[in-house]
């Protein structure tokens, strides 16, 4: 379940409450927890309300850890630096937070990954092949390894060097879903490893696919989808409805296994 709250698209209602953001991921989070395993927030729709929407992002974690331990919480913040700065942000998240994943963006190098592989318990969502028309720009670029001198593509080639900076119990990576037909090619470098699957649904991903690529007899997919269920409905019966949706993808994918 992806947590990714525009607070131009909440229900008017909520607008009156003194945290908004918090008082509709609550809705949600009670409405869908029985239909999914991970709440995924995107930590860009908190940071742009500045304290008060960090806050929430906060409160939403807690909330969560709360009432509902044995759910997976990945925050979806795409951090990724130097070394020092990412042991900071690993702090913030892993530490200070309670999170149990961070999406982390590879291309500064190890350097910038290993800080977040540090935490016991953790995981690390390392970007790969997103589900963005821009992936096309550099993801899916082929290039000559210097190494072997065998031409892949770039996202290739950050599948292959970062599988050994961590392993299949602390890292998994994000492979969109609107790239399932890749997904074959992926299995192949990490057959082992978790994938997460973001664009199905509002992005126009499709399920089927995602599951006929992905799926193996002994490793799942953690698929996310945000807007369209979260966004169900714009009415005071939102969180029923975003219960709906979620519960028919959940049988819609449940066909798969």
């Amino acid at each position: 379940m992806g947590l990714d709250p525009d607070i131009e698209k909440l229900p008017k209602h909520l607008l009156k409450e003194e945290d908004a953001i918090f008082a509709f991921n609550k809705a949600i989070i009670d409405a869908t927890h029985k239909y999914c395993v991970c709440f995924k927030p995107n930590a860009a729709f908190y940071e742009a309300h500045g304290v008060k929407g960090y806050q929430s992002l906060v409160k939403t974690v807690a909330y969560i850890k709360t009432n509902y331990p044995k759910h997976f919480i990945i925050v979806d913040a795409k951090r990724g630096d130097i070394g020092n700065t990412s042991a900071m942000y690993a702090r913030a998240f892993f530490k200070e937070m309670q999170a149990d994943a961070l999406t982390v963006a590879p291309y500064m190098g190890i350097d910038s990954v290993k800080p977040f592989l540090t935490y016991q318990n953790k995981w690390v969502v390392l970007l790969a092949l997103t589900s963005n028309e821009g992936a096309f720009n550099f993801q899916t670029q082929r290039m000559v390894h210097l190494e072997h001198q065998k031409e892949v593509h770039l996202y290739e080639d950050v599948l292959k060097t970062s599988k050994q900076w961590g392993n299949d119990e602390n890292m998994m990576y994000v492979i969109g879903a609107t790239k399932a037909q890749w997904i074959e090619d992926v299995r192949k470098i990490v057959p082992n490893h978790f994938l997460l699957i973001p664009g199905v649904g509002a992005q126009g991903g499709s399920l089927a696919e995602v599951c006929k690529y992905g799926l193996t007899k002994d490793i799942g997919l953690l698929v996310n989808s945000s807007r369209q269920i979260i966004y169900a409905s714009p009415n005071e019966d939102f969180a029923q409805a975003a219960a709906t949706e979620a519960e028919r993808m959940q049988q819609e994918m449940m066909e798969f296994f």
